[in-house]
Order: structure tokens, then C-alpha cells, then sequence
């Protein structure tokens, strides 16, 4: 898809990767992008500084979801491209996780790309046109031993994003998920599985390769290449994957 006249949405946008993909597709000529956040006060100056729309969403509530498509229905014609890219990590493993904190990451990385497909889709479907592109993480793909509830709600996100571009390929739905590693933003990870990333990249940098994933309809976008080759890895031999994930997680206990 190119970007060029589109009309996009995208959940958290006050800021990091979300504003600088706003950017990145005001510059490819999009014709109007609304920013959706929790925050008024930061949605309404990312908008303001960067001339497009604002709206205040909470993600996790289904019916904030539908009104944020209807106000840019209403406003600026039919969505093109729904970024659902709002996300927050946390700490804990398994015990140590309240059943709360699991079910707020649940409600955050899961259920909000599928309250985002539904407000969409029946729309797109019927223009036979229209693309999903859901943030999840690298640690979806791999593993973040340091967050048992980020790790296995972004790994439900990529199995979120794969099962509607299997359902809704054949009605001309485009479905991407965006899977980074370390990026500069305020929530930006230092380690992935408490091992080194691949390096720390700009939100800009991301939001170039976003732009080009859209444009060829790739599916995996992967702003650090390397994770396609640890992904190829893991599913080659699935035993030694987690034979290293553990002795990784053992040398960081003991430093």
C-alpha cells in the first residue's frame, strides 16, 4: 500500500515509535492521521506540533475503540490503515505477576488489536480494501525473560495479527506486525531476554522501515533484521533455543 492520499489511525501516537510513524506517513503524503492516546494533554500537542488530528483513546475499552474509528470516519472518510501500536511493559516473571498485571497486558497487547479489527474491518471489507498493522515486539517472537506478561501477550499479538491476515486475505485485507527490538523511546528495553539487543535504533529509523513494509505488504516487520535469523533459528531446533534462553537467563541471575 502506498501511503500517498491514506487515511490512518494510530493508537498510542503522543509519542515514540507511534508519532514518529505518524511523521513518516504525513511525509509519504498521507491525507490525514489521527493520534490516539490516554493522555489529552500529550496526544493534542503531538497533533498540534505535527498538523493532524487528535483523540483520546483508552485502548482496553472496546467502545473508546469504536468511537475513535467513527470520529475519523466522520472527519476524514474511511480508514485506510489502523496502527494499533499502544503497548507498555512491566515487570515480573510467573509468580511474582499479579493475575491483574496479566490481565491488564492481555487487555492491552491482545484484545485491543482485535477490538481495532472489529471496529474496522466491516468497513474495509466492503470498500475490499484495508490494512492492519499491529505493534507487538521482538519479544513476542523470541522471548523478554524479565516480563512473563509482556512476553506472552506480545507472542498472542503476533498470533493475533497472523490469524486475520489468514481470515481476511480474501477480502483484500493487509495485515502487518511490527516486531522491534530496542528502540528510543521512553519505554525503550536496554536488553532482550536480559542479553544484548542488536542495537538501540531511533523511532524514525523504525518508522522508515515501516513505511517500506507497507509499501511491499510484508507481513513480519522487523526493524532489526537479525531477529528474522534467531526466528529461522528457534524453529529449527526448538530444544537447543531454549537450552540458550535458559543458560541466558542463568547468567543473568548470577550477575
Amino acid at each position: 500500500m502506498e501511503l500517498n492520499g491514506r487515511v490512518a489511525i494510530i493508537t498510542g501516537g503522543s509519542g515514540g515509535i507511534g508519532r514518529a510513524m505518524a511523521k513518516a506517513f504525513l511525509d509519504q503524503g498521507a491525507s490525514a492521521i489521527v493520534l490516539a492516546d490516554l493522555s489529552e494533554d500529550a496526544v493534542m500537542a503531538a497533533a498540534g506540533e505535527l498538523g493532524c488530528d487528535g483523540f483520546v483513546c483508552d485502548v482496553t475499552d472496546e467502545q473508546q475503540i469504536v468511537d475513535l474509528v467513527e470520529h475519523t470516519q466522520n472527519k476524514h472518510g474511511p480508514v485506510d490503515l489502523f496502527c494499533s501500536n499502544a503497548g507498555a511493559s512491566v515487570e515480573g516473571v510467573l509468580t511474582d505477576a499479579a493475575n491483574e498485571v496479566w490481565q491488564q497486558q492481555w487487555e492491552l497487547h491482545v484484545m485491543s488489536h482485535l477490538c481495532a479489527a472489529r471496529a474496522v474491518l466491516p468497513s474495509m471489507i466492503e470498500r475490499g480494501e484495508g490494512y492492519l498493522l499491529n505493534t507487538a515486539s521482538a519479544a513476542g517472537l523470541l522471548a523478554a525473560l524479565g516480563s512473563g506478561p509482556y512476553t506472552v501477550t506480545k507472542a498472542a499479538a503476533v498470533k493475533m495479527a497472523e490469524f486475520l491476515s489468514i481470515t481476511h486475505a480474501d477480502d483484500g485485507i493487509k495485515v502487518s506486525v511490527l516486531c522491534p527490538q530496542g528502540v528510543n523511546t521512553a519505554m525503550a528495553p536496554r536488553s532482550l531476554g536480559n542479553g544484548q539487543t542488536d542495537g538501540i535504533i531511533e523511532a524514525d529509523q523504525l518508522a522508515q522501515v515501516v513505511v517500506e513494509a507497507v509499501r511491499e505488504e510484508r507481513f513480519h516487520v522487523l526493524p532489526h533484521p537479525e531477529v528474522e535469523t534467531y526466528v529461522r533459528r528457534k524453529g529449527d531446533n526448538i530444544d537447543r533455543w531454549l537450552g540458550g534462553m535458559r543458560r541466558l537467563r542463568r547468567r543473568s541471575l548470577e550477575g
